[in-house]
């Protein structure tokens, strides 16, 4: 979440072709955007091509000075929504520019059509799991709503992207920097909601820390939630929660809240014997039992995690921890046995399944972590994480957008590009296709092999920095009668003396454009069989077979799930 605090947190035309189809993908810290495991099909009573109403039209220049193509404002929204890590630069826009294009169009279809900005805002933190882009959406929306004089969807549009108990404070705190520290009644409910269904006592203890800017005792005086009534407990933790923060120290749990009591009484255990607790028999029992999360274990132990804690507060964590945490086991020293361990959790397919991790994650952590002992689990992982990728049929071109722009990283927390994101996924859509050409593309184009069956990680090795953006060309050079085009890319193309880069592969050829960065102009008009999705995960590549199937279908949110 950035810092809020500093940053300023159907028509359709007349000959022209219908606009983009909006497509699924993830995003922020976890992954799997399609919850079970499958793309709700509507009923089969239609043929249409899968297909959003609108229309794309010339628009000046790509930012490399190719022919651009204006979006409708959902389809633009869509796209930046799904790419946009709020508060960064990209490659072309810096972020002040970038957020506020995506603050603009959430306030215009705020008032112009609530029902759909609403329904992309759950959508876009519940399934693509998208935090900052959700939540700034929600702030934004109720502003919109409030100058327009609107009445409704405010409160619901609060709520629903809240879902975890650090983000009521989380958005308090953008709305008081951009708005002030008068709270609208809208929002406040919202929050309110929210904060019933949130607030526990182990929530508590994991956020509830001096750092944050707004503390849980800070947003319940503000908002006024009423406890929930199946929750006798809470009006006791939530007199608790302002006694910490009016308080702090001295503070005494309520009766009854044994892990609120456990947390209190391992704080007084004295530093020297805290070691020794963590790793006898039993400690990472206790730990949990407390409240204690791996993160706070160093804090509270006042120096570095060794091998021994580590080992000992491995079975307790998470398969997302453990991968982020892999060069801190390396450079710790954990033995065999236990690494052994934790290879066999992050590579268990219902372990990544329930972690939602992006694939990227895994390549990061093999990039990043010191030994090559994990090596074989992450390839596992990461195969288990791209099981959405369907196995086309037929021939299928992927092209791979490998120019300079695709290098830019989408935010200071991760070291991977754009670039290594559409390697990972196009190579994943080319080693499940029944019969596949992958090309990485820039001012010139390669072709890169691979073998049937062959890791993701090994091919990944093979891609290189091609410079310009040259579509046309890659496509020219390399499209030869393939029964459907995949290009995974920015959209930026430069100047070709082509209006339109795709025009070599013949309209009723489908063609499918994956836009990792969600700027603003489109690199060629849309049309039945031209289809756009955006973001950075492999469950776009579901809608393919899909659109194929002749089936009909609507915005992700819209398809009755």
């Amino acid at each position: 979440m950035p810092n809020f605090n500093r940053q300023r947190a159907k028509s359709e035309a007349r000959n022209e072709i219908q606009a983009e189809i909006p497509g699924l993908t993830a995003g922020g810290a976890t992954s799997s955007l399609s919850t079970h495991g499958r793309w709700p099909l509507p009923p089969a009573t239609t043929t249409r091509p899968l297909r959003h109403p609108g229309a794309l039209r010339l628009h000046s220049r790509t930012h490399q000075g190719g022919a651009g193509y204006a979006r409708t404002p959902k389809a633009e929204l869509f796209l930046l929504a799904m790419a946009n890590m709020v508060g960064h630069h990209s490659f072309y826009e810096d972020a002040t520019a970038r957020d506020a294009r995506y603050e603009q169009l959430v306030r215009t279809l705020a008032v112009s059509d609530p029902e759909w900005t609403l329904g992309l805002l759950r959508w876009l933190r519940t399934e693509a799991h998208m935090r900052t882009a959700s939540l700034v959406g929600a702030a934004e929306f109720v502003r919109a709503r409030l100058d327009a004089e609107a009445v409704g969807f405010s409160r619901q549009a609060v709520s629903t992207v809240l879902q975890r108990a650090d983000e009521p404070g989380e958005l308090i705190a953008y709305w008081t920097a951009r708005y002030g520290r008068r709270l609208p009644q809208p929002l406040k409910r919202g929050i309110a909601d929210a904060v019933r269904r949130l607030y526990t006592g182990r929530a508590l203890l994991k956020y509830d820390t001096a750092s944050r800017a707004y503390r849980f005792g800070d947003v319940i005086e503000l908002t006024h939630p009423a406890p929930d009534p199946q929750r006798p407990w809470q009006g006791g933790l939530f007199r608790y929660a302002i006694d910490r923060r009016h308080r702090p120290g001295r503070a005494l749990p309520p009766p009854g809240e044994t892990l609120l009591a456990a947390h209190r009484e391992l704080l007084a255990v004295p530093v020297e014997r805290r070691h020794a607790l963590v790793t006898a028999r039993g400690g990472a029992e206790r730990l949990n039992s407390a409240g204690m999360t791996w993160e706070s274990v160093a804090g509270w132990l006042q120096g570095p995690l060794d091998a021994a804690v580590w080992e000992a507060l491995v079975p307790s964590m998470g398969a997302m921890a453990l991968v982020r945490n892999l060069r801190n086991l390396d450079l710790a020293g954990v033995s065999d046995r236990v690494a052994a361990e934790v290879a066999a959790r992050i590579s268990d397919p219902d372990e990544v399944r329930r972690s939602r991790q992006f694939p990227f994650r895994y390549l990061a952590a093999h990039r990043n972590a010191p030994s090559r002992r994990w090596e074989e689990a992450l390839e596992t992982a990461l195969g288990h994480s791209l099981t959405n990728v369907p196995e086309l049929p037929g021939r299928t071109l992927v092209l791979v957008d490998r120019s300079g722009s695709m290098f830019d990283r989408p935010s200071e927390h991760t070291q991977l590009n754009r670039a290594d994101s559409a390697a990972i996924f196009g190579t994943a859509l080319a080693l499940r296709a029944e019969r596949a050409d992958l090309v990485e593309f820039g001012t010139d184009s390669r072709h890169v092999e691979l073998a049937p069956g062959e890791p993701v990680l090994r091919v990944l090795d093979r891609f290189h920095d091609l410079g310009g953006t040259n579509t046309a060309a890659a496509l020219r050079r390399h499209y030869d009668r393939h029964d459907r085009v995949v290009v995974v890319t920015d959209e930026q193309t430069g100047p070709t003396g082509w209006s339109n880069p795709l025009q070599t592969v013949p309209v009723r050829i489908p063609f499918y454009t994956w836009n990792l960065a969600g700027y603003s102009p489109a690199h060629a008009p849309s049309g039945p069989h031209r289809h756009t999705f955006g973001g950075l995960s492999d469950a776009a590549f579901r809608l393919i077979p899909l659109i194929e199937a002749g089936r009909d279908a609507n915005w992700p949110w819209e398809t009755g799930t």
